[in-house]
């Protein structure tokens, strides 16, 4: 076996690897299939509903279990890809992510769906991590800004792909379609992983820390259920507060196991260096902003606009676009490489912010300014997202890549649980508030709409909605911007503060 150290330039002794571009090209691919997934099941639901007899909560469940399981273990799949090996652990993630998938695609049962969803989850856990530690190993310190942003882009492609590449799949297939699209990706993925990626792990990592590995499982699932359930069951009630506060117990558990253990399976020295506390703080503001405007983004194009979910998918794919066109041709790597890490977080979260203001504020102004305000976010996105990523890795030893990895991805989905969560009850809230006494008392949107007996009555259940969306997106952006400042300054001080100890 080879460590991570043995490969690159920028890391060892060694020469680059010839094989690194399209060893990304196979991770992008990978990483395209578990993101795609996240979303690509929304359209579904519908379908879902009348061919397996789901319910409402059958159809929550259906997403809910894999975002459940996938955050639950992307702490402990990272710690085990540094300990096990990363080449082994993408290729047991594909061959999970690869049997969920056709289990689900012929389900006969909503229960047997969500059960195959959970089993995608632990796959997609360790696909996440793998992919992100691989690229920190195969890339040396002048390429890594490129990989990282090249795999950036992926992510947003995923995200934005979702929704239209489902329509279409339901258009023209049965429902299980959508599920069966990822074992070609599983297969080549396999074939080319074994052929191309070298082994690397971490040879002093120790025997594996089972007791961690529980206790921030079991307390990750707490915290996120607890997100999740928070806007349909109450912020206050017991089936909200009873998992979150036994999450926090449990992983308060974890960081005092964590801290006595002699093979810790997480280093929580990592979080006193001001450098890593900058990305991560950064990270969750980001998806926080960004993941709650975003899905308020795709109401507001179907409830206010009338859209079908294949249009809005369509008119939200400039976003992703621009993601991908900064990344693939090299600009977004130039301009982190000339402006820094913390000035390139700032301007980078200063124009997604941006973005999301002149979407929330210019709602009604016609797609040109809608499309205006997407190409700001997904330049925002191109530049703010590798150099967080960057920060993120660059502040933990190779090493310890997957444990680095991890972590970005669980701060990454606990901040766009929240983000979704928390903007989406600042919505629902200013909603509420304007609803005309017609809907008063109505708990959603189709519910206001349902009371309403005149065209006045309804216009004003619409113009109650399109400024709920546009207050919380409003918040969205405050949230994106304050990011951007908080992890930009805690950058420049570790910055600073390295400097000076270096001419000492």
């Amino acid at each position: 076996m080879t460590t991570g150290a043995d490969l690159t330039t920028g890391t060892g002794a060694g020469t680059r690897l010839p094989t690194r571009w399209p060893i990304l090209m196979v991770i992008c691919l990978a990483q395209l299939a578990v993101l795609l997934d996240n979303t690509v099941l929304n359209v579904a639901i519908p379908s879902l509903g009348t061919e397996l007899g789901a319910s409402t909560a059958d159809g929550q469940w259906m997403i809910n279990a894999y975002s459940l399981v996938l955050c639950g273990l992307l702490l402990a799949s990272g710690s085990a890809a540094d300990r096990y090996g990363r080449k082994r652990l993408l290729l047991a993630g594909l061959g999970l992510f690869g049997a969920g998938s056709l289990a689900a695609a012929f389900s006969q049962s909503a229960g047997q769906l969500i059960a195959a969803r959970a089993g995608m989850g632990v796959g997609g856990a360790l696909l996440m991590t793998t992919t992100l530690a691989v690229v920190m190993q195969i890339f040396d310190a002048d390429e890594r800004p490129r990989a990282i942003g090249v795999w950036s882009a992926a992510n947003a492609l995923g995200f934005a792909a979702g929704p239209p590449i489902g329509g279409m799949m339901l258009a023209h297939f049965w429902w299980g379609a959508i599920f069966l699209i990822n074992v070609p990706v599983v297969l080549l993925g396999v074939v080319a992983v074994k052929v191309l990626v070298p082994e690397s792990k971490n040879p002093g990592s120790g025997p594996p820390d089972l007791l961690g590995a529980l206790l921030s499982t079991a307390g990750m699932t707490g915290v996120v259920y607890a997100i999740i359930s928070g806007p349909d069951h109450g912020w206050g009630s017991a089936r909200v507060l009873v998992p979150a506060v036994a999450g926090v117990l449990l992983l308060g558990a974890f960081a005092a196991w964590e801290l006595r253990t002699p093979h810790p399976m997480l280093d929580l020295r990592f979080f006193r260096n001001r450098r890593f506390m900058g990305a991560i703080s950064g990270v969750v503001l980001i998806t926080f902003g960004s993941g709650g405007v975003l899905f308020l983004l795709t109401q507001q194009l179907q409830f206010v606009r009338g859209y079908t979910a294949l249009e809005t998918g369509l008119r939200m794919a400039p976003f992703a676009l621009s993601v991908v066109a900064l990344n693939f041709t090299g600009i977004s790597a130039w301009l982190i490489r000339r402006l820094g890490l913390p000035l390139s977080i700032a301007v980078g979260m200063g124009l997604l912010s941006g973005g999301f203001v002149v979407v929330a504020a210019f709602a009604a102004d016609g797609y040109g300014v809608l499309l205006a305000g997407l190409v700001l976010m997904g330049a925002g996105c191109a530049l703010a997202n590798p150099a967080i990523a960057e920060a993120v890795m660059g502040a933990i030893p190779l090493e310890a890549a997957g444990a680095g990895a991890g972590i970005d991805g669980t701060m990454t989905e606990v901040g766009t649980s929240l983000g979704v969560a928390v903007l989406g009850a600042v919505m629902n809230s200013r909603f509420i508030a304007l609803l005309p006494a017609a809907a008063a008392g109505a708990g959603s949107f189709p519910a206001a709409l349902a009371a309403t007996r005149t065209e006045a009555e309804r216009d004003a259940v619409l113009n109650a909605f399109a400024a709920g969306i546009e207050t919380s997106q409003l918040v969205g952006a405050a949230a994106v911007l304050a990011g951007g400042c908080v992890a930009a300054l805690l950058l420049h001080r570790a910055g600073a503060a390295a400097r000076e100890i270096r001419g000492r």
